[in-house]
């Protein structure tokens, strides 16, 4: 888990939303958990990447990437994982590629990682990144019904159990999302100390 450097010199205005953006509503879900837990924001404006330019001009923007790398699959899907199926994707038919590539494979050759990238952009247009990773392997079959994506086939061996099996809070601490978000967490606080205290309500 590592984060870009903390924003050093004269704040300039201080911004008004922290804007979460993303076309992926499960996503939005999970960043926007985090980060009302993480910084006890009184408000967290979320919004889709196509978000009005009058509130990105006064805001904190945010967004992650999130890829799953499995290494029989040399990385695959990587930063193609939500169309891994091919253009008219969804979560059913990419996992159910994904089981069908490693099909007959044992367990110790299906080792996979989790990595997300959170990256903040400031009014001014200073910019930071994050990362999070979380290790674990590919079952042969899902499990469990919560969360999306890759979730029912993830499974997380210091939880015992897949991301699917998990609620969402232990998710939160487990996941690589989470662990960006976490170190994101220490950019931000300090950007917003530098420019006010908190993050102001949206207002609109």
């Amino acid at each position: 888990m590592r984060a870009s450097a903390p924003f050093p010199g004269r704040p300039t205005a201080r911004p008004a939303l922290l804007v979460v953006a993303s076309r992926n509503r499960d996503k939005l879900a999970e960043l926007s958990h985090a980060l009302a837990a993480l910084l006890k924001a009184r408000s967290v404006y979320e919004a889709l990447a196509r978000s009005e330019p009058r509130l990105a001009a006064r805001a904190i923007a945010l967004a992650d990437d999130t890829g799953l790398e499995v290494e029989a699959l040399g990385g695959a899907p990587g930063v193609h994982s939500a169309r891994f199926a091919g253009p008219e994707q969804s979560y059913e038919r990419n996992v159910a590629l994904l089981l069908e590539r490693l099909k007959g494979l044992p367990e110790p050759r299906r080792g996979a990682r989790f990595r997300t990238v959170v990256a903040a952009r400031f009014p001014d247009g200073r910019e930071a990144t994050a990362e999070g990773i979380c290790e674990g392997r590919i079952l042969e079959e899902r499990r469990g019904s919560g969360g999306f994506g890759y979730d029912p086939v993830f499974f997380v061996p210091e939880a015992g159990r897949t991301f699917a099996q998990m609620a969402l809070e232990e998710k939160g601490l487990l996941s690589h999302r989470g662990r960006a978000v976490r170190a994101m967490r220490r950019v931000l606080a300090a950007a917003l100390a530098h420019a006010g205290s908190g993050v102001d309500e949206a207002g609109d």
